[in-house]
C-alpha cells in the first residue's frame, strides 16, 4: 500500500476528528466566554474605610435601608418607587464645581443607554439638602437633562441620606453622623439589584468605569 493510499483510507475518519476537534474548541470558548454573576457585596467585602464601624464585620444579608425623600418634582420617593427595578446611585451636590458635574455627565450618559428599558433607573441623593430645594433640584434638573420617570434627584433629611451613604451604599471614606458640619463627597456609583443589593461599584468620573457598569448592567438583567 502506498503512502497516498494510506491516507486516503483515513480520509473519512480525518474529516470527522477535525469536526470534533472544531466542536470541542467551540464549547470551550463558550465555556470560558460566559460572563461570571456579579459578587453580591456584604460590608465585610469592602474596604473597611468605606463602612460604618457598627457593620464592619456584617457578611450577609446586606441590603438597601428603606427611605423616604421627595424628588425634583416634589414626589415621595421610597424604596417602592424602586422595586423589581435595577438602579444605580450616586450622591452630589447642585453647587458642586468639581466631580459632580463629571459624574452627572455620566450618570446622563447612562440615562441614554437605559431610555427605553423599563427595568433600569438612577436615583442621585444630594448631600447638601438645605440648598438642594426641590426647586433647586428642578432647576438642575432641566438644565441636565434628566427625564423624570428614569432618574430622581432627591433631597430630605439630612442624617436619613448621610445613614444611607454610609450604612446602605458603603459608599462614603469619611465618618460622620449627618450633623451641620458633616459632608460628604465621594465619586462612587453603586449598581443595585431589584432585591436591593449592591452589585458593583464605579468611580462615576471615569469613561472606563461607565462603560464596565452598562456591561454589568446587562450581566445583572440576564440573571434576574
Amino acid at each position: 500500500m502506498s503512502f497516498l493510499s494510506f491516507f486516503k483510507g483515513y480520509k473519512n475518519f480525518g474529516i470527522f476528528f477535525s469536526l470534533l476537534c472544531i466542536i470541542i474548541i467551540a464549547i470551550i470558548y463558550n465555556i470560558l466566554n460566559v460572563k461570571k454573576p456579579l459578587p453580591i457585596y456584604q460590608p465585610a467585602m469592602v474596604s473597611e474605610e468605606l463602612v460604618d464601624s457598627t457593620i464592619q464585620h456584617q457578611q450577609k444579608y446586606h441590603k438597601i435601608a428603606d427611605f423616604n425623600l421627595t424628588n425634583q418634582n416634589g414626589e415621595t420617593i421610597t424604596q417602592n418607587t424602586y422595586k423589581d427595578k435595577i438602579y444605580v446611585a450616586d450622591f452630589f451636590f447642585t453647587t458642586c464645581q468639581t466631580i459632580c458635574p463629571i459624574m452627572t455627565d455620566h450618570m446622563y450618559q447612562i440615562q441614554k443607554e437605559i431610555i427605553s428599558d423599563d427595568d433600569v433607573m438612577l436615583l442621585s441623593h444630594s448631600v447638601t439638602p438645605k440648598i438642594d430645594s426641590v426647586a433647586q433640584l428642578k432647576k438642575y434638573a432641566k438644565e441636565k437633562g434628566v427625564i423624570d420617570r428614569k432618574w430622581n434627584l432627591v433631597t430630605g433629611d439630612k442624617k436619613q441620606i448621610y445613614a444611607l451613604a454610609r450604612k446602605s451604599y458603603l459608599a462614603v471614606k469619611t465618618d460622620g453622623n449627618g450633623d451641620e458640619y458633616d459632608m460628604i463627597h465621594t465619586e462612587n456609583f453603586m449598581l443595585i439589584d431589584k432585591k436591593r443589593q449592591i452589585r458593583g461599584f464605579y468611580d462615576g468620573t471615569k469613561s472606563e468605569d461607565i462603560k464596565k457598569l452598562l456591561e454589568d448592567i446587562e450581566i445583572l438583567k440576564a440573571e434576574s
